[in-house]
């Protein structure tokens, strides 16, 4: 199982298990007898979820960060009184709403090394600093994704300033690690801006859905980076935020067979999927080519859903990099001591922009990118 991004640049062993499949089940007696098949439950197994949530191949994991951020000081972090009592450097327990995880000043995570997959985040509250080994630099939120390569290697950091003096910083978002393929492991780093502006949606009665990647009914995302194993459509990878109103239903369409899909209802507190009711914050491993039909209780829910068709390599994980042998691993760990990956061209490995700078996204070759106006 994954372990939380508090272990990622101590060294730690990720084990890989597979999943057992609940029994399938008909779902009606007249379709078996007019059709002489049999329908079967779509749902493979249901889960409860935490702050880590175990995915399927092609993706590694996803973090859900959501923290209560207080307003911010001078220096956008926290007050000193609400540093009292946190293991400094390592506070991954919630206490007064919030974490701090590796930040000291500002929460976040200072620089750290990856190599041999990609990071996408999501970011539905709050804002992120985000700054590299490469001299890239940007500050992104409130509904942006940033998608990351970390291909052959890159450092980054990931801070969460806390810009408002006068009401807290609320901060929500999703980390999702999505694995690249041996061909592409060691291809030149790359990020790319999904502005919120940008980000198409999907809408039907009492129902709206972001397609981030992939593509849903006639709705098409934005391109991912050129090496993602989501850049082949053939290998119908997607990630789609659905909102559902209270009492709403609507049918998830169902995907090619083979293809790994799991959603992640982290919103609200009644979903049914066909004639099977889910308890609330939980995840949900289903068959992708069959049809759902998603029915929203009394109130409005949120559901994310991770699907793909799996890359079917071998995974070693340790620490901060995913490579398909141990000689890789070591060897990333050498290359790393030795060239720290470009090394890190900021004053400070806890980078924030200026508190007056707007979202922007500054690339490795000095190109400035603005969102829409």
């Amino acid at each position: 199982m994954p372990v939380e991004r508090r272990n990622f640049l101590k060294g730690l062993s990720l084990a890989f298990t597979g999943t057992v499949l609940a029994p399938l089940q008909s779902l009606s007696n007249t379709f078996q007898k007019n059709n002489n098949v049999e329908l079967m439950n779509p749902i493979k197994q249901i889960k409860p979820l935490g702050f880590i949530w175990e995915t399927a191949d092609p993706f590694l994991f996803c973090v859900h960060h959501e923290d209560f951020f207080p307003k911010g000081n001078a220096e956008m972090g926290p007050d000193a009184s609400y540093l009292q009592g946190r293991h400094m450097g390592d506070d991954f327990i919630i206490k007064d709403g919030f974490r701090m995880y590796h930040g000291k000043s500002v929460p976040g995570f200072p620089g750290h090394p990856h190599r041999g997959f990609e990071t996408i985040t999501l970011v539905r509250k709050g804002l992120v600093d985000h700054a590299d080994s490469l001299g890239a630099a940007g500050r992104y939120g409130n509904g942006d994704v940033q998608w990351m390569t970390a291909g052959k290697g890159v450092q980054h950091s990931e801070m969460f300033p806390l810009l408002n003096q006068e009401q807290d910083n609320p901060m929500e978002l999703f980390q999702i690690w999505i694995n690249l393929p041996k061909k592409n492991k060691m291809v030149e780093p790359h990020f790319k801006m999904l502005w919120k502006e940008n980000i198409p949606h999907y809408s039907s009665v009492g129902v709206k859905v972001e397609v981030i990647a992939g593509m849903l009914q006639n709705i098409k995302a934005g391109s991912p980076p050129p090496d993602s194993w989501a850049a082949d459509t053939s290998n119908e990878v997607a990630i789609w935020n659905i909102k559902m109103e209270a009492g709403s239903t609507w049918t998830l369409p169902k995907a090619s067979t083979g293809v790994n899909r799991t959603l992640y209802f982290y919103e609200g507190t009644a979903l049914r999927i066909d004639t099977t009711d889910i308890p609330k914050y939980s995840s949900i491993e289903v068959a992708a080519d069959q049809d759902l039909n998603l029915v929203a209780g009394v109130e409005p829910l949120s559901i994310l859903v991770l699907q793909g068709k799996p890359i079917a390599e071998t995974v070693i994980q340790y620490g901060p990099f995913v490579m398909n042998s141990k000689e890789e691993i070591n060897q990333a760990f050498e290359d790393y001591h030795q060239t720290q990956f470009g090394g890190w061209p900021w004053s400070r490995y806890d980078q924030v922009h200026p508190r007056e700078k707007g979202r922007f996204a500054k690339h490795a070759d000095g190109k400035e990118e603005l969102p829409p106006a």
